[in-house]
């Protein structure tokens, strides 16, 4: 029988083994979750699998498929009433003196959020100045994720821009956005602010490509960002969606996602070597993935235009043969400044005293500009007049539903 004062020792000792048990279990389940930057250590970086099934996070003992947040739920919107208002924020990133005044004057009912990128001082400002634009959309969302408006619009701070698309004039960001249909973006909870397909859409990157591709530099290195920002989903064979990292979310589909999994993504930004230029450039194509669970989201550019900004032209044919006037007066365009450019070199020799009969020069032909010139300002009123009636299509509910490939039924909003 063993005694009293044998007894107290080894109750002690047991005590002793059970509590150790007990923090190690803790601390194991802890290092799985990511800890917020600036607040903690950094989560480890993922380790991707070869065959690109699954990635996997190793820990010291054994490998787990646990994701670092639940999955997403992805589920369609619901607009309001035609004619409710809806809380909506522009999120904008802001370098050196580039001009966000055009902001206030031409969209008084949007709020906006201009993150100064390169100024620790200022009001809203990233943790880092790296990954472009990433930094700032996910600084955001992290910042204001309990907070957040009925619909969010990322984007560059210029007004004007090649990548907004040119159906609204001169690329003007701010047509884009009076004409934004909140209700698409509900509905939808993502979408991608340009509607042209090009560059993007529909066979883009392919994360296994070996090859380096000078338009796409991000391409090769996607397979191991891949493992490492999405370590709970398979490697894609492709990824596709209109460039340039400018679209509109739904606070709803926002708050969907686990805010541990914007922490995570912005943990990568800062912890990555690559490149600002590069991972900025990965990410250009990763939202949609974040946003839909989809990894390509090409929408029809008709319905897109139709059902995103009212811009409705009767159909996939009829938009189609808009387009088609376009390139011909854009092949008009270069005709002309060909003949102007041979025009002046001519002139150029004829000042010099150079031209001869003996010259190679063939002299343009006489009234060829003009002609040009006319057929170009031709071309540019039919275009203008089938916008006009796309813009007073697009006015009706009914029509717009229809060209959306959708139901329309009354309150279902623009």
């Amino acid at each position: 029988m063993i005694s009293s004062r044998r007894i107290v020792p080894l109750l002690g000792l047991a005590f002793f083994v059970g509590f150790l048990y007990t923090i190690s279990s803790i601390s194991n389940q802890w290092r799985r979750v990511p800890q917020t930057v600036g607040l903690g250590e950094m989560v480890n970086s993922p380790t991707p699998t070869p065959s690109g099934r699954f990635n996997t996070t190793k820990t010291d003992d054994y490998v787990t498929k646990e994701p670092y947040a639940p999955p997403p739920q992805y589920l369609p919107g619901i607009p309001k009433p035609d004619g409710s208002p809806y809380s909506k924020t522009l999120v904008v990133p802001q370098a050196g003196d580039e001009d966000t005044t055009w902001m206030e004057f031409e969209l008084p009912d949007w709020q906006t959020a201009v993150y100064v990128v390169d100024d620790p001082s200022a009001p809203l400002h990233p943790p880092k100045n790296k990954g472009h634009e990433v930094m700032v959309y996910l600084s955001y969302i992290i910042e204001h994720y309990h907070e957040l408006p009925d619909i969010i619009a990322f984007m560059h701070s210029h007004q004007f821009a090649w990548h907004n698309d040119e159906l609204f004039f001169d690329g003007n960001a701010a047509e884009m956005l009076r004409r934004l249909n909140p209700a698409r973006v509900i509905r939808q909870g993502y979408m991608n602010l340009r509607c042209t397909w090009a560059p993007g859409c529909p066979d883009w990157l392919h994360p296994g490509a070996m090859e380096e591709d000078e338009t796409k530099q991000e391409e090769t290195m996607l397979a191991k960002s891949w493992g490492e920002i999405f370590p709970d989903s398979p490697i894609p064979d492709v990824l596709a969606q209109p460039c340039c990292a400018q679209f509109a979310v739904s606070g709803d589909r926002i708050r969907s996602i686990p805010k541990a999994r914007f922490v995570y993504y912005r943990d990568w930004i800062l912890r990555t070597e690559l490149s600002d230029y590069i991972s900025g450039r990965i990410w250009e194509y990763l939202w949609h993935v974040v946003f839909t669970g989809e990894n390509v989201v090409c929408a029809k550019e008709h319905v897109c235009y139709c059902d995103g900004y009212g811009m409705c032209f009767g159909g996939e044919d009829e938009y189609d043969a808009y387009r088609g006037l376009g390139f011909q007066r854009n092949d008009l365009e270069e005709e002309l400044t060909r003949w102007r450019d041979h025009a002046e070199t001519i002139e150029i020799a004829r000042l010099r005293g150079t031209l001869s009969q003996n010259s190679k020069l063939s002299v343009p032909e006489p009234g060829k500009d003009i002609e040009l010139e006319e057929k170009i300002v031709e071309k540019e009123r039919l275009l203008e007049e089938l916008r006009a009636n796309a813009t007073l299509r697009g006015e009706d509910p009914r029509a717009r539903a229809k060209e959306a490939g959708r139901p329309w039924k009354e309150g279902d909003g623009f």
